[in-house]
């Protein structure tokens, strides 16, 4: 799906996410559950958290969880999920476009899990953002698409960067940060119509020192 002409970024996500089905997986992303399994649970912020099945994971497993979307619509069927596990006070769902407005604290714990848009958005100065609010020890998380599947609205011509250059385009300096993993992890997308494909994911996996 891509943008009407003159439709905001609010007004997309709000389309995309009225048109879903509020049901979810209820399994949380590979990816975090991988690296965040085992880790002393603390305070967690969930980027683009969508229907919720990364906080309501983090939550069951004694984290306390600030997730934020963009769509008010998202965040009522991630309010909803996290009602049914009964964890909806262990998470703060708030709504912010990250180009205007980004949620307060310190945390432990950093997930930008495919923060990206078919607008122009600056996700590497927000995840940079981000970074700065995350504690000594603490994980920051970031997963991006590194290949398209069939279904994407990702154009057939798009290169997409590797995991390195991702991360060297966050800016962060090396002396503060310890990389834990940096590269690419195949998986088998679902598409719309329940149609899959194998895709890569770009990992960068890195704790502050």
């Amino acid at each position: 799906m891509k943008p009407k002409p003159d439709q905001t970024p609010y007004e997309f996500w709000e389309e995309v996410y009225e048109a879903a089905s509020p049901k979810t997986s209820g399994k949380p992303s590979a990816v975090l559950e991988r690296f965040a399994a085992g880790r002393a649970p603390g305070h967690a912020l969930d980027l683009g958290c969508a229907k919720g099945d990364d906080a309501v994971w983090l939550a069951r497993g004694g984290w306390r969880v600030t997730a934020v979307d963009i769509s008010p619509t998202v965040l009522d069927y991630a309010r909803a999920n996290a009602r049914r596990h009964d964890v909806e006070d262990r998470i703060a769902f708030e709504q912010h476009d990250l180009t205007r407005s980004f949620p307060q604290g310190r945390f432990d714990l950093i997930c930008a899990m495919f923060l990206q848009t078919p607008f122009s958005f600056p996700r590497h100065a927000i995840v940079a953002q981000a970074a700065s609010a995350l504690n000594s020890g603490g994980l920051l998380l970031v997963v991006t698409h590194g290949s398209a599947a069939p279904w994407s609205w990702a154009d057939r011509d798009h290169v997409f960067p590797t995991a390195q250059l991702e991360r060297e385009d966050l800016e962060l300096a090396r002396s503060d940060w310890s990389d834990e993993y940096v590269g690419a992890i195949k998986r088998t997308a679902r598409g719309p119509s329940g149609q899959t494909a194998d895709v890569l994911d770009n990992v960068i996996a890195i704790s502050r020192r």
